[in-house]
């Protein structure tokens, strides 16, 4: 026993009860260690592939500008704004569309005629788009992603995917480039 005088006081200690403590502290911090993969923080080649498809430089130092533009083409595509932070070149919209396929339509009905089930189908999506723009050497880097939200004739999402297909990306550079142009010209 250890005894630790405290001025008219004396504490004992049990060692067996501050040993087991010390064990238990011991125990926990270690027990919440955990260590990264060592590929964790490295880039894959399709990584790389997909920030070229969804970034473009432009020649202007105005980045107001380019938002300004982006939101514009954004709204001109049906996208509703949900945020827009320009002092940090952001830009967040969404666009509700339709999500339902004749083939699976097709197959609720047989499955309810053959099977008397219910299965569930694609109802709705809910398509996002994000911008995030930074400057570089006078210049400004656009960078923008698309995903989308399924959901299911029951209201439940069926699945949440990017869109990745290049020309999503293509298409929407190529209408921001036409627009900065001619609003740049006065057209």
């Amino acid at each position: 026993m250890l005894t630790i005088p405290l001025g008219s006081r004396t504490k004992v200690i049990k060692p067996a009860f501050t040993v087991f403590k010390s064990l238990l502290l011991v125990l926990f911090i270690t027990g919440c260690e955990t260590t990264a993969p060592e590929n964790a923080l490295q880039w894959n080649k399709s990584t790389m592939q997909s920030r070229q498809i969804q970034s473009r430089r432009f020649d202007t130092a105005d980045e107001k500008k380019i938002l300004r533009g982006c939101a514009l083409l954004l709204q001109d595509l049906g996208f509703n704004l949900t945020a827009s932070e320009s002092a940090v070149g952001l830009l967040n919209a969404q666009k509700d569309r339709t999500a339902v396929e004749t083939e699976q339509v097709v197959g609720k009905v047989l499955a309810a005629i053959f099977l008397e089930t219910d299965i569930q189908i694609d109802a709705r999506q809910k398509i996002q788009a994000s911008i995030v723009t930074r400057p570089q050497n006078g210049k400004i880097i656009v960078r923008v992603t698309f995903q989308r939200i399924v959901y299911d004739d029951h209201g439940n999402v069926s699945r949440q995917e990017p869109i990745n297909e290049p020309d999503y990306y293509q298409e929407f550079f190529g209408r921001l480039s036409k627009s900065l142009f001619l609003t740049a010209h006065g057209i």
